[in-house]
């Protein structure tokens, strides 16, 4: 469905020198530079999948969906989408796409919502029947009919983004990009969203590209992650894998009876582990010790602290995803 191949992006930048003279020769004569927002990147996604697509601000994340969308053209390298070149023939092309930006709707502020829904409906030429049968669904999916009449400005954020969800899948879209889609909401809203979107995909065989920073919209939604920094791909895998190869630390939370005791507590010299391995960090009686557990097991660590201490409450538990992605980026973690 989605084929990247040996794709770059590169941008021209202005250099200019410090100063006054800086500025005044920089009028007259313009220096440039060549940026590569994006490096030489591969990658394909299969029919139905929803990939999660991560990186930090600068990685290269928005200039990637910017190329798939057809907003940008590579400097070099292929995309094809559908069988389609995004930045050729472009009319034809958004017609098989959706894309949701989190932070930028595509709905009309003033217009109740249904008929916002009918612009659309006109643009991309859905037919009467089919659009009855698409705002059905949608208002099954995602539950736009408590306030479908009403103005899309007096709409609450939640209910901004089922109905960008919504106007997005009018057209029944074989692409959906979503970028931040959950950004903003609160934990019960998020959970609608995510459910909404799985069952889309699941229903309608959608594939999707998600962008976030909300690491559980990740977990939640995807099965294969793609993660770049500067430019590159530092992983492309299942996220099962990754957490499998990357994701080898576990934590230990307690809190201690006496406070006092923390200080028979010598994790570094006692278990003689450091750096990368043990972290250790105490919030009033709350402590946690992150561990490297093939370094040591949880049944040692734990036999050291209960000899140790006397312990009120203890929890063991995985590291969460971002976490292991905090330390992929920490090693510069190679594309796999």
């Amino acid at each position: 469905m989605i084929y990247v191949e040996n794709v770059t992006k590169e941008f021209k930048k202005t250099v200019k020198n410090p100063g006054l003279a800086g500025s005044v020769k920089s009028l007259f004569h313009r220096e440039y530079e060549t940026v590569k927002a994006v490096d030489d990147i591969s990658f394909e996604v299969p029919k139905g999948e929803i990939l999660g697509f991560i990186g930090a601000n600068g990685a290269g994340k928005s200039t990637t969906i910017k190329m798939l969308t057809g907003i940008l053209t590579p400097t070099e390298g292929k995309v094809e989408i559908n069988g389609q070149i995004p930045f050729k023939n472009r009319k034809k092309y958004v017609k098989e796409i959706g894309v949701v930006f989190g932070q930028r709707t595509q709905l009309w502020w003033d217009l109740p919502l249904l008929e916002t829904f009918s612009v659309l409906k006109q643009i991309y030429q859905v037919d009467e029947e089919q659009f009855k049968t698409r705002m059905a669904f949608l208002n099954e999916v995602l539950e736009l009919d408590d306030f479908i009449k009403s103005p899309v400005r007096t709409l609450s954020l939640g209910q901004r983004m089922r109905a960008d969800l919504a106007a997005s899948l009018i057209h029944n879209p074989k692409v959906l990009f979503l970028d931040e889609p959950t950004i903003g909401l609160d934990v019960a809203v998020k959970n609608n969203i995510r459910k909404a979107i799985t069952q889309i995909n699941e229903q309608e065989k959608t594939t999707i590209i998600l962008t976030t920073h909300d690491l559980n919209d990740i977990e939640t939604l995807c099965k294969r992650i793609v993660m770049i920094d500067k430019g590159k791909i530092m992983y492309d895998g299942a996220l099962s894998e990754m957490k499998q190869q990357y994701g080898k630390y576990r934590e230990v939370n307690m809190s201690l009876f006496q406070n006092e005791d923390y200080e028979q507590l010598h994790f570094e010299e006692d278990l003689k582990l450091g750096g990368d391995d043990l972290k250790v960090v105490r919030n009033k009686e709350k402590i946690t010790v992150t561990f490297h557990s093939d370094k040591i097991s949880v049944s040692d660590l734990l036999s050291y602290i209960l000899n140790k201490t006397q312990v009120k409450d203890i929890s063991v538990n995985d590291v969460n995803i971002e976490e292991i992605v905090c330390r992929m980026y920490g090693n510069g973690v190679s594309a796999s």
